[in-house]
């Protein structure tokens, strides 16, 4: 099929995915739009739950296999929109609506550069399409649920992706390396008292002196891609409701984002080395992740005149035990933002993008 035919039917695509809610864990009209689309296109699609996945037509085992990644679910559009987030509008090369740029325009790129090589009877790679759910959310039913996947693993008759690209919005360029992600629940501990007399220790004032620790402490190791060891508080409370009260518990949150040259245990042992607080991790999953800059797919992209950097979000990269390039059209500084777009050239080049990438690779 013509680049510039599947560029049009990508756009259509789009518009479809956007006037249809898909928070993470209600994917299933997203989920049907995708099954739809390819089962049109004469391409035998499975799903699990929210997660959609196809092959190539001339699928060989014998060959490595390239999968090819991004997510139909979004987040729930903020009070700013002046726009209806879910009608998609074309307004001066723009195409307006909820998750065009997260990751709406990677998804249908990946999409059409899957149906562009979907036929080949002579690849060097099978290529694997999976387009997947609660990436929002670093959800369990999503990517990490579909490689775990008997069903999965037997469509590939038993072997793992040997690589991967993660549409994110990159504007193009090949994010090699990617922070991963804990989130600590912290809780300080004092005794309630009467806030008029010198009675009971102000579990606020305990939090403070660590939230202090936490905004200063710089990690001795700085990663060459990702730089520092950022942490973030983010929430604090406490249960009073009366002014007179010193407050006997004081909890907070601190969202780490950790480079490769830390395990989340390291930065966690470190942590309770220097804070008074109570913390706990809600989860250590998801891990920092690189791909070499010498694997064949970062050099395709470096030969198109792409450069490489480190990325601060994480994203479903995290969850892949192989080696993934995240890179796609857009711009990480839209996502999450009201009147969310997309520009049509962004998608036009994400497709002809990764048709070259790829073309250095598997013909």
């Amino acid at each position: 099929m013509a680049p510039d035919l599947l560029y049009e039917e990508a756009v259509d695509l789009l518009q479809q995915l956007i006037s249809t809610a898909s928070y993470s864990k209600y994917e299933d009209g997203t989920a049907a739009i995708i099954e739809n689309f390819l089962a049109e296109k004469s391409v035998p699609t499975r799903r699990l739950l929210n997660n959609v996945w196809a092959v190539n037509k001339y699928f060989d085992p014998g060959k490595p296999s390239i999968l090819l990644n991004s997510h139909h679910d979004t987040v729930k559009p903020n009070l700013q929109y002046t726009k209806d987030p879910f009608t998609p509008i074309i307004e001066d090369g723009k195409l307006y609506g909820l998750g065009s740029n997260d990751a709406g325009a990677s998804l249908v790129s990946l999409i059409a550069t899957f149906l562009f090589f979907y036929p080949n009877d002579n690849l060097k790679y099978n290529l694997i399409l999976a387009a997947t759910a609660e990436e929002e959310i670093s959800g369990y039913g999503g990517i990490e649920l579909l490689l775990g996947n008997d069903e999965f693993e037997n469509t590939l008759q038993g072997k793992e992706p040997d690589c991967a690209i993660v549409g994110e919005p990159t504007k193009m360029q090949l994010a090699i390396a990617e922070k991963g992600l804990m989130v600590l629940d912290g809780e300080a501990l004092g005794k309630a008292g009467h806030a008029a007399r010198e009675e009971g220790i102000n579990a606020i004032y305990i939090a403070l002196k660590d939230i202090s620790w936490f905004s200063t402490y710089q990690f001795p190791k700085v990663s060459e891609w990702l730089g520092p060891v950022k942490m973030s508080v983010t929430v604090i409370n406490t249960e009073n409701r009366a002014h007179n009260i010193v407050p006997s518990s004081c909890k907070f949150v601190v969202d780490i984002r950790i480079t490769e040259v830390y395990t989340h245990e390291e930065v966690f042992d470190i942590i309770r080395q220097n804070v008074v607080s109570q913390v706990m991790p809600r989860s250590m999953r998801l891990r920092s992740t690189g791909i070499d800059v010498n694997h064949q797919l970062v050099q395709s992209g470096i030969s198109l005149g792409k450069s490489c950097y480190g990325s601060p979000t994480s994203s479903d990269k995290a969850l892949m035990p192989f080696p993934a390039l995240k890179c796609g059209p857009g711009d990480s500084a839209r996502s999450h933002t009201a009147d969310e777009y997309i520009y049509l050239s962004e998608i036009k080049e994400g497709i002809e993008t990764y048709i070259s990438l790829l073309n250095k690779m598997i013909l």
